[in-house]
């Protein structure tokens, strides 16, 4: 197996380096580049968005939720819970395509450093094995709390509860509820 060139690396840099309007993640020094979502996708997106906003607002919470493009800057287990100094340079960056954060000193200018307490990804035919293997693994180690894959082609949310180790799949038109939140779920 031969070893990655230096060159063959990318950082933070080579993506805030990309042409405007192309957009593209980066996790352990290789860059994905992302397709433009279809309407399908941006519908899903700005419904979920508006339910988890809407829920929060009334129940006065502190979490804020944020829709792509969004960066995300991952590090494993959160480099500050272990009295590390936070490295944008060493983290993968991601942009969920929904996600919650309640620890406000994780929210920056340039976007959220660390993991988000939840993440939804909604897949679409180019994602689908970086949702359903690469950035769960990566969301896990890094420290999400829970993350939701919604799959428009089958009708279907799997629900990942990092914290009590579990994964459920629900269909489209069944409740789901929100692990983070007594008491809140949302119909896709």
């Amino acid at each position: 197996m031969d070893a990655l060139r230096k060159e063959d690396l990318y950082t933070i840099d080579d993506i805030y380096a990309l042409p405007d309007g192309e957009r593209a993640e980066l996790i352990d020094g290789k860059i994905y580049y992302m397709a433009p979502p279809n309407t399908r996708h941006q519908r899903l997106v700005s419904e979920l968005h508006y339910q988890i906003k809407d829920f929060i607002k009334r129940n006065n919470g502190v979490c804020e939720v944020f829709s792509a493009p969004f960066a995300v800057f991952l590090n494993q287990q959160a480099d500050s819970r272990r009295g590390k100094p936070f490295d944008e340079n060493a983290a993968d960056y991601v942009e969920p395509d929904l996600c919650v954060i309640c620890e406000k000193e994780k929210i920056t200018g340039k976007g959220c450093n660390g993991a988000p307490d939840w993440v939804i990804e909604i897949v679409s035919p180019g994602s689908k094995s970086m949702d359903y293997f690469t950035k769960l693994f990566k969301y896990r180690t890094a420290g999400v709390r829970e993350y939701w894959i919604v799959d428009p082609a089958r009708e279907m949310i799997t629900v990942y509860r990092f914290e009590k180790e579990t994964m459920e799949q629900y269909s489209f038109g069944e409740e789901v509820p929100a692990g983070i939140y007594e008491g809140f779920s949302i119909k896709v």
